[in-house]
């Protein structure tokens, strides 16, 4: 409120509403500074945590371009970095995406393994958004520090819960996912990094976030994060038993569900699962029905019916693919009305679909099968496939002929779930055929 009655004035001007809109401008940077754990002067304030990436990356990238162009990213950056790395390949660059495990971490031993004489950046997020995931920032620094190479560390996920450890070069995070306002991002170059701003210069923010500042907004920004941040350790322990109790409770209560993330090394309040014989989309809506606004990473949600790139690089599950977001405050009771209500919409779901409702039966004889799957979105190429399987012997095969996108992600995900042996795909006159051999 101090800044939209004091702060309106051009803080870059000498007379006296200018120098009270700076010294609102100087401390919000000061408190954000102390947050993050770098020097006043090396954090400005961004429109957006997409504009900070962007602009870290493109500045780091041109400021060591006598190294070379060279970029490492992780397989599960935000889409903002995954953006930039294809913008900078598309302009001569190379890049390197490094693979994570089924927890979603990348092992530092990657990063080194990646790193060449001429990679300029190496980027790495500090944790998951989609499945929560914590990175081993720390580790993967110093193997970057070890061969000169600057980490770029996208923190918007992890910075209201506490400071990002190792030693980054670069880090960029976004307001509104600590509960500050929308619109505001920052961007912090350490002291020594070679760092070149792209577009046309501007004095503002050290020339890295050109136009005037958003003063109320980031003032907004900077006093929520130091709020969050005072709160931080109780409520991540409150939220991280909440939490624990939706990825105990949920696969005793919903059969063939898939718990994904880093059960251990992950974000306080998020959890994230995959749940066999749903469509997405349907069980997103039926959760909003009944007062429940949760999220999915899973093909059926995007326009481009495309599977998340997330869930696909860790290799798991992506159909009935749902993400819980607890916000600081969430009661208890809403997790166990939640946990009261999932059972009956997923099974509501199922049977819409015709999903299987009862274990598969070996049938004797029989020859090997063919599922035309073509032009059904998941989940149904595996739907189908779950109910044919008993009708094939031990040792025989069903070929699922799919051209959604999601099969190539889920059957061998749902192989892995049900015992059975995903043999591998091969090119069909319509779409791919996907073969399952009956293992039991």
């Amino acid at each position: 409120m101090a800044s939209l009655d004091e702060g309106w004035a051009d803080p870059a001007r000498l007379y006296r509403e200018g120098r009270r809109a700076r010294m609102l401008l100087d401390a919000a940077r000061e408190a954000a500074a102390e947050a993050v754990g770098c020097r006043p002067d090396e954090l400005v304030f961004t429109p957006s945590g997409t504009r900070a990436v962007h602009s870290g990356v493109a500045g780091a990238l041109a400021g060591r371009r006598r190294a070379g162009r060279h970029l490492i990213v992780s397989a599960v950056e935000h889409s903002c970095v995954l953006h930039a790395a294809e913008t900078h390949e598309a302009d001569g660059g190379s890049v390197t995406r490094v693979a994570v495990d089924r927890t979603g971490a990348v092992d530092p031993s990657g990063y080194a393994a990646a790193l060449r004489d001429d990679t300029a950046l190496a980027c790495l997020q500090s944790a998951n958004h989609e499945v929560g995931t914590e990175q081993p920032v720390a580790a993967v620094a110093e193997a970057c520090r070890a061969a000169g190479v600057p980490l770029l560390v996208d923190a918007s996920q992890s910075l209201g819960w506490g400071r990002v450890a190792g030693d980054w070069s670069l880090l960029a995070a976004s307001a509104h996912k600590w509960g500050g306002p929308s619109g505001v991002g920052l961007l912090v170059v350490r002291k020594g990094v070679r760092f070149a701003p792209r577009g046309p210069a501007d004095e503002r923010e050290s020339g890295r976030a050109p136009g005037f500042e958003n003063l109320p907004a980031i003032v907004a920004a900077a006093a929520s994060l130091r709020a969050v941040r005072a709160e931080a350790a109780e409520e991540a322990a409150r939220l991280r038993e909440l939490t624990d109790r939706i990825r105990a409770r949920v696969p005793a209560l919903v059969p063939d569900v898939e718990v994904v993330g880093d059960p251990v090394r992950r974000l306080p309040g998020i959890v994230t699962f995959s749940c066999l014989y749903v469509d997405g989309e349907t069980l997103l809506h039926e959760l909003d029905r009944a007062g429940f606004s949760v999220s999915s990473g899973s093909s059926c949600t995007s326009s481009t019916l495309m599977p998340s790139h997330v869930l696909k690089a860790m290799g798991v599950l992506s159909e009935g693919n749902v993400r819980v977001s607890l916000p600081p405050g969430t009661p208890a009771e809403d997790v166990d009305r939640f946990l009261q209500v999932l059972p009956g919409t997923v099974a509501a779901v199922r049977e819409k679909l015709g999903a299987p409702t009862a274990p598969e039966v070996v049938r004797e004889g029989g020859a090997d099968l063919v599922v035309d799957a073509i032009g059904r979105r998941c989940p149904i190429p595996v739907i189908e496939l779950a109910k044919v399987i008993g009708d094939v012997p031990v040792g025989g095969t069903v070929r699922v002929l799919s051209d959604d996108e999601a099969a190539r992600l889920d059957i061998p995900a749902w192989c892995e779930m049900r015992g059975q042996e995903y043999v591998g795909e091969e090119p069909a006159e319509r779409g791919t055929a996907y073969l399952v051999r009956r293992a039991g």
